[in-house]
């Protein structure tokens, strides 16, 4: 048998070596067993002296906000590809952590997410998709870790202040019931609970909400703080005694792969707990390889966490496609499966959560780094990476200049690795499309006559993951539909008894909440509707609008018609608006422009070129009144001049300047119809 092994280790090398002389594109095995042939660096990884950090796991952020708000809307069977490839064990992300945003009715980055509590006496445990995600995560993967963490917060909780703080217990109670109620109604076991994203925390809250916790059987959830910088928190911990103990991990928001000296000094967990956050081109694909070694290298960081999960939301909304995949177009059903999936496997799949780190791990002579994990069982991966400083920039911080240049790096495996005698290989090339790969698995390194030890010859911008573990699959599915325009025609009556959500298919919530609703007073044609239902602004996390907003359809329309019914529910205050041509949504809401109609409760009518109602183009007056149903008809021309008409109040002005350069744009105002309640 030994001498069987020792023939097959030797003709595998024969193998390698030959293809890697002989191919020109680098897809069969690029490195070479013999340590001779070229100098380089040598890296030793070796248990001997014991195990480096606790391997957390790698994961990404639904929410902060509305980012997965298309996915829900995909037809089968392309909804659950997506969501294979994102969580699926050994098939493509293989996500170890879900993080999503305990929704607030605000404004949170793209959108906004509802709230299980609207109001005080008001409990609703199935608005919203991030239940489903969740759900749908832990299908595929049981051992998910699952965290919320709230961004907004309903406007009840502030007492007439946009401050979460006015009443600790207040808000700690509801935070708590989100918990157990997404125990109660999905069976789902929350793992950790953040305080208040990238905003100011309270020691005491933190506090209280651990004794609640606790009150509610709740010991296991644990506690993240404080979303945010390293700094304040890490310190407080140091010189609070009662803060220290009940803050479990220590997160912080792209930590540029540095953590500081007081939050080393706590010993406790620490976090990149929201990263990346970068167009997921292949430059992103080397940014969110770059961190995740990087972040353990410089760091300590156990754990790293994308925002976001997948960019589902409207591209043109801020940080368009800065999700790991693509999946903005659920009319069509096509996604693409972006880099940053794949440059995820090569630490996802070959790891878990409760792996550690060795103590043996750090940067290339040449550039790049490698990082060694291992599950104490006898299982080792290894991961390197050679990511370039031009195509691994993040989105954020600055990254100083450093220098990648082509280099032979011999490893030499020591301690319980010595006698390893097979290594899987797993290969990424980003860059050029003629030498691009994207996690190609390559022919297994035999390590049987080689003293435990090995040398790759690394270039710019690749990542090996080299493993144990035989587990590892490139999961695919055949190409989704082709990508189409949103529909050049749309139209929706929300005439649904039991809706699944409690958004209407496609509209993005931007401030407000907008959500089916059942008139059961109205047997006719608007027994189903689509209500905005806040009463109040929420405490905020960004700049929502005074006017609450939901955006549809395809930014790049020109010549538009929009037709809606609409209600005026409170009567001389109230009002009401369609829009067409809105430039701008997300935490740029308040500054939207566009063409804005509008009729009042009060009996009057208003053409505006924003949402916030300074550039009017007319106004006037009109029989209108609250507590009835009216057609308003909004029609957007360019280059078209229409003569004024009284009974089809045409509105022509040089509206160019502000939406579109050179452009006359000329809009009809229809509202003649009055529809009886």
């Amino acid at each position: 048998m030994a001498e069987w092994l020792l023939s097959a280790s030797r003709q595998r090398r024969v193998k390698a070596m030959t293809a890697a002389a002989g191919s020109a594109g680098r897809a069969a095995v690029p490195f070479l067993l013999c340590a001779l042939l070229a100098p380089g660096g040598a890296y030793v990884l070796d248990d001997s002296d014991g195990l480096g950090r606790e391997f957390d796991g790698i994961g990404a952020v639904s929410g902060g906000g509305a980012t997965s708000r298309l996915l829900v809307n995909y037809p089968e069977p392309y909804r659950s590809q997506i969501l294979d490839y994102l969580f699926k064990p050994n098939f493509g992300a293989s996500l170890h952590i879900l993080k999503v945003e305990i929704g607030g009715d605000g404004q949170t980055t793209d959108g906004t997410e509802p709230s299980h509590m609207h109001y005080a006496l008001d409990e609703n445990y199935f608005r919203g998709y991030e239940w489903w995600l969740m759900k749908e995560a832990k299908k595929r993967n049981p051992n998910i870790t699952l965290i919320g963490l709230p961004w907004s917060f309903p406007g009840w909780l502030g007492k007439g202040f946009d401050w979460p703080y006015v009443n600790l217990q207040l808000t700690a109670y509801y935070v708590v019931t989100w918990i157990v109620g997404a125990k109660r109604y999905h069976d789902l076991d929350i793992d950790y609970i953040g305080i208040w994203n990238e905003r100011s925390y309270n020691a005491n809250y933190i506090k209280i909400l651990r004794k609640m916790l606790n009150s509610q059987g709740l010991q296991r959830v644990k506690i993240i703080a404080s979303d945010n910088l390293w700094e304040s928190i890490s310190a407080a911990m140091l010189l609070d005694a009662e803060l220290f103990k009940v803050v479990d991990v220590i997160g912080a928001h792209y930590p540029g792969t540095h953590s500081v000296k007081d939050a080393r000094l706590t010993g406790k967990k620490l976090w990149s707990s929201e990263d990346f956050s970068t167009l997921n081109s292949d430059t992103g694909a080397g940014c969110w390889g770059r961190i995740l070694n990087q972040n353990y290298v410089n760091g300590y960081m156990t754990s790293t966490i994308a925002w976001n999960l997948v960019a589902s939301y409207y591209e043109q909304l801020p940080y368009g496609r800065c999700g790991l995949m693509t999946a903005q177009e659920p009319w069509s059903g096509h996604y693409v499966v972006e880099s940053p999936v794949w440059v995820s496997a090569h630490t996802t799949q070959f790891t878990q959560p409760g792996w550690y780190y060795l103590k043996t791990v750090g940067h290339l002579e040449k550039g790049g780094s490698y990082v060694a994990l291992t599950d104490g069982l006898g299982n080792l991966t290894i991961i390197i990476e050679t990511m370039s400083h031009k195509h691994s920039k993040c989105i954020r911080p600055f990254l100083p200049y450093f220098n990648v240049s082509q280099q032979f790096a011999t490893f030499v495996l020591k301690g319980s690795f010595s006698e390893i005698p097979e290594l899987q290989v797993w290969y990424t090339k980003l860059g050029k499309t003629s030498e691009r790969f994207l996690f190609k698995q390559l022919d297994s390194l035999w390590l049987l006559d080689s003293n435990g030890s090995f040398t790759l010859k690394l270039q710019e911008d690749e990542l090996f993951t080299l493993t144990t573990l035989t587990t590892g699959r490139k999961g695919s599915y055949l190409p989704p539909p082709k990508s189409q325009r949103f529909p050049s025609t749309y139209k929706d009556d929300f005439n649904v008894d039991y809706p699944f959500f409690s958004e209407a298919p496609n509209f993005a919530d931007q401030t407000g909440v907008f959500e089916y609703f059942t008139n059961m007073e109205d047997p006719g044609e608007h027994h189903f509707t689509l209500r905005q239902v806040l009463n109040q602004r929420p405490i905020t996390w960004a700049a929502d609008a005074s006017n609450t907003i939901s955006i549809i359809g395809d930014y790049n329309w020109t010549n538009l018609t929009i037709k809606c019914d609409v209600y005026i529910e409170t009567p001389d205050t109230g009002g009401v608006f369609i829009a067409g041509r809105v430039n701008k949504g997300g935490i740029l809401i308040r500054s939207a422009r566009g063409i804005f109609f509008w009729i009042f409760a009060n009996g009057s009518y208003r053409v505006t070129g924003d949402l916030a109602g300074w550039i009017i183009y007319a106004l006037g007056h009109v029989e209108v009144t609250a507590k009835t149903w009216y057609t308003l008809t909004l029609t957007i021309k360019e280059g078209e001049i229409v003569t004024y008409n009284e009974e089809r109040q045409g509105i022509c002005r040089d509206a160019g300047k502000p939406l579109i350069p050179r452009v006359a744009m000329c809009v009809r105002v229809i509202y003649v119809r009055t529809i009886s309640s």
